[in-house]
């Protein structure tokens, strides 16, 4: 019985800090979205690392594939020229995976322009735990209509 009540200890904390830990992977992504609706380059900057990679996976009606890339800085100013309120991306958290300083984000999402809704697609995310927060590295996206 003790070897029982520890075992479910252990795993219940160990539950608590695996929740804890998402919980701040969901903030620090949550950071872009909350930048990009209320305009706010700066803190939109700070939710990347120094090295971060942008990309949008393009589909033209010819059936071909191509990627764009895009830089924090270029991002940063065209969220700030928007209205506040303009820009509203709605994701949902389908999967997240961290192993040490490294997190994945596969998240699913709605984008909404001036209220109405322009496209979907899916964002995935790698995130990196620097000095103990957590920052988006690496962000590629699908964009299509939405169904």
């Amino acid at each position: 019985m003790k070897y029982f009540f520890s075992l479910a200890l252990i795993l219940s904390v160990a539950a608590a800090r695996a929740q804890s830990a998402q919980d701040s992977v969901r903030a620090a992504v949550n950071q872009l979205f909350t930048a990009m609706i209320t305009s706010d380059s700066a803190l939109l900057r700070t939710a990347f690392t120094d090295s971060a990679i942008l990309q949008t996976i393009i589909t033209p009606k010819d059936g071909g594939i191509s990627v764009r890339n895009e830089r924090v800085q270029e991002f940063a100013a065209a969220i700030s020229k928007r209205p506040g309120g303009d820009l509203d991306e709605r994701i949902q958290f389908d999967v997240i995976k961290i192993d040490g300083p490294l997190a994945i984000v596969w998240a699913p999402y709605s984008f909404y322009l001036k209220g109405v809704k322009h496209h979907c697609g899916t964002d995935s995310f790698q995130l990196l735990r620097i000095n103990g927060r957590w920052k988006i590295q690496y962000l590629i996206d699908t964009r299509r209509a939405c169904d």
